[in-house]
């Protein structure tokens, strides 16, 4: 029933394209406004902003309209800090959204209401490798792949413009987004203008990063090209990072009711890791690394492009589709304490949806989206063992100094082909008084083919298998209340699913001597999708003529099928292999608020803006009931542990910042914020957690025009005022091994942004 439902309201839309008018009013892709909808405030919609890339049903965009919970970063927000690693703004700006990286300026990993990482259900919600349940996007192209693993070292954050969360379940819209969504945007052109810039940026521990940006746009076209090239040597041994970024953008009015637009770029990414810490190295301030992951040269090195195109036409004011395909690939090799890997992926597919508004009465308004989106991805991934350098004669253990361990022997060689496809629809009745219904759904799938070209295929070791998931339903209702043009309260549910990943599927027990056994294989076919429920209420508004912006959330979400480990013992001292099965569930409750008070705003006299921010993030997370793990090892028999009803790892109870943004007439400005993070469990039994910790950020800076032509920013920052031992990243589960630590001593950078303008 759920299939014929939505290719109707396919039909429906298409068929208005036949509805022509002798007024079409229409911008950019999207049905411009009637006065029935311009009931907003414009000043209202500047304070909360407006969603410029998040897919939605309704025609009005600003966050007062949207009954879900959207964080928008701006400007402000990206460069309060360093402005080239994204989780300085992240973790400042957005209640219940945090990000963690594993080095310098790569492994970032966000973590969206407590559900963020995961290629192994041993680690629970959370996994330290790769990110799962949430899907990324950059211009539009998607930088999650199509087994929806998201990899994010290639990203050149210090070239973002915008970006916008969802957060929650997402699947209506987005497919398999059981965490939510993070859509990116690169610095858009002025129009009218055309500049020139070069901005450098110098810090401790060997920051060192140039941009040279040419942008320039026209009433009918738009074009931005720029180059970065980012360095840094690290604030401890084998902690280097060097990456170059290109990236190119147009846009073209090809007539008044069709826009083309294009996003390329190419990155070159290496990061060194430096390994975890253990908890006595953690706890001595020893942050001289893992031996394991440095003799193996541990690193990061990615060779990535993305391009897509864009297309918009507008068949009349009541109709317009904007269909996008798009491309990307990379070649990369890792290494760490297991060993070497090399992997080549390239992903394709395209994102096609109609756009609809229908007037019903002078009162009633119905609007829409209904499309759909599909992605494939052919990966190769190897695996090899490394081995002491040949060069290497000493008999000693490795120490500094002494050559990399190198490549040795093949252990693994997987190809994979995965695709996945969503159609969706979702539609927003606007009511009158200010009321407005939104319903929609979404069908996803996913296929995946696994060949196993390591492995001789025999009776009882499969060498192929391929699965699919097709009944991934994620449904959406919501309804908002506009009170006075100056505030809303809504309610909403949603549903969003993640499908297994191809590395759950070969069981392969090894080769056993005591007692013989061969070496065997099967494959996990039992394997269901997480499913993740959220009921949400919320309000947000601006109040006090406009001057107190302000967001309030309350959420339940449960999800279902978690993934986690079974341990299958030999004998009383050997445990043959262990697997992927799905387990219990965990329930999220929590509470998200955020405030910004503009005391002074547009000022004439020495002050022009005086902005105070804050915002908190109450999180209630457990394990459900029957949340078992198996585990052994070769030395003890299998422990099963059950965690039913504990709080869940790795996230703190309570997250809070606070700060302030000083702008004046002369070009002065300042920036300061403070930030405290509650203790937080890393594992999963509740006995070991991490201390609890407090941040002092501060920047200050000059911007002025001179001569009219030229534009000059100058900056002075110092994270981490007060010495404060924190870690970049926390591994769940994964004792003694536990921090990527951040540096000890305050991180000093400075910048000098020239703009020339040549009309």
């Amino acid at each position: 029933m759920k299939k014929p439902f939505l290719y109707l309201l396919l039909f429906i839309t298409g068929h208005l394209c036949y509805s022509q008018t002798n007024n079409p009013t229409i911008i950019k892709g999207k049905v411009v406004d009637t006065p029935v909808n311009k009931q907003v405030a414009a000043a209202s919609v500047r304070l909360l902003d407006e969603v410029e890339v998040t897919a939605t049903a309704g025609q009005n965009k600003s966050l007062l309209y949207q009954p879900a919970s959207i964080a928008t970063l701006k400007t402000t927000e990206l460069k309060r800090g360093q402005g080239i690693f994204l989780d300085d703004a992240i973790n400042s700006n957005v209640p219940g959204v945090s990000m963690q990286r594993r080095s310098v300026s790569g492994g970032q990993q966000f973590n969206i209401r407590g559900y963020g990482n995961g290629t192994r259900g041993a680690r629970g919600i959370s996994s330290n490798f790769d990110g799962q349940g949430y899907k990324v996007y950059l211009n539009g192209i998607p930088v999650t792949d199509a087994e929806g693993i998201t990899l994010l070292d290639d990203i050149d954050y210090g070239s973002l413009g915008n970006v916008e969360i969802i957060k929650g379940p997402a699947g209506t819209l987005y497919g398999q987004a059981i965490a939510g969504v993070v859509n990116m945007k690169m610095i858009q052109p002025e129009k009218g203008r055309t500049t020139m810039q070069q901005d450098v940026m110098l810090g401790n521990y060997g920051l060192q990063r140039y941009t040279t940006r040419l942008q320039t746009a026209t009433d009918r076209a738009a074009l931005s090209l720029s180059y970065a090239k980012q360095r840094s040597a690290g604030f401890s041994i084998h902690n280097n990072s060097n990456k170059d970024f290109v990236n190119l953008l147009t846009a073209f009015d090809l007539n008044p009711l069709q826009e083309l637009s294009t996003f390329f770029s190419y990155t070159n990414s290496y990061d060194e890791r430096l390994g975890e810490l253990t908890l006595d190295q953690y706890a001595a301030k020893d942050y001289s690394g893992n031996i394991e992951y440095i003799k193996r040269n541990g690193h990061s090195h990615i060779n990535s492009f993305r391009g897509g195109m864009a297309h918009t036409i507008n068949f009349n004011e009541k109709l317009y589709n904007t269909t996008a395909v798009f491309g990307s690939g990379y070649r990369s090799d890792a290494s760490s304490a297991g060993g070497w890997t090399d992997k080549t992926a390239l992903n394709y597919g395209f994102r096609s949806s109609f756009g609809a508004k229908v007037l019903l009465n002078d009162a009633i308004t119905l609007s829409g989206i209904a499309g759909i989106e599909m992605q494939g991805q052919v990966a190769q991934t190897v695996g090899y063992s490394m081995k002491q350098n040949p060069g290497d004669t000493t008999t000693t253990p490795w120490i500094m100094g002494k050559p990399y361990w190198v490549v040795n022997a093949t252990t693994s060689n997987m190809f994979t082909v995965t695709g996945t496809s969503n159609l969706f629809t979702e539609w927003t009745l606007a009511l009158p008084y200010q009321f407005s219904l939104t319903a929609g759904v979404g069908l996803s799938r996913q296929r995946i083919s696994l060949d196993d070209r390591f492995n001789p295929e025999t009776a009882a070791r499969p060498s192929h298998y391929d699965t699919s998931y097709k009944q991934m339903v994620s449904p959406h209702i919501a309804i908002n209340k506009v009170f006075n043009e100056a505030l809303s309260v809504y309610a909403a549910y949603s549903r969003g699913y993640k499908a297994p990943a191809s590395a759950y599927f070969f069981i392969t027990t090894p080769v056993v001597t005591s007692p013989a056994t061969p070496a065997t294989g099967r494959i996990n076919s039992a394997l269901k999708p997480e499913v993740g429920d959220q009921f949400e209420i919320g309000t947000k508004g601006a109040l006090f003529k406009n001057r107190l912006a302000y967001q309030l959330s309350l959420f339940h979400t449960k999800f279902g099928n978690k993934m986690t480990t079974v341990a299958m013992q030999l004998n009383n001292t050997t445990t043959a292999y262990s697997y992927v099965v799905n387990g219990g569930d965990q329930v999220h409750n929590g509470m998200e608020t955020w405030l910004k008070w503009f005391v002074v705003k547009d000022g004439h006299g020495l002050l022009t803006g005086v902005a105070p921010f804050a915002n908190l993030t109450w999180s209630d997370f457990n394990y459900g009931n029957n949340f078992i793990f198996q585990t052994g090892s070769t030395t003890n028999n299998i422990s099963t542990a059950d965690y039913s009803g504990k709080t869940v790892a790795g996230v703190p109870k309570i997250s809070t910042n606070v700060g302030i943004d000083v702008t004046t007439k002369p070009g002065l400005y300042v920036s300061m914020s403070y930030s405290y993070r509650s203790d937080v469990f890393i594992t999963s039994d509740g006995v070991n957690k991490s201390s609890s910790y407090n941040l002092l950020n501060g920047k200050m800076g000059f911007h002025q025009n001179i001569a009219r032509r030229f534009e000059v920013d100058a900056s002075l920052g110092l994270n981490n005022i007060g010495k404060v031992q924190y870690p970049l990243m926390i591994f769940v589960n994964q004792l003694p091994d536990a921090y990527i630590p951040a540096p000890l001593k305050p991180v000093l950078f400075g910048g000098l942004n020239l703009k020339y303008n040549f009309r």
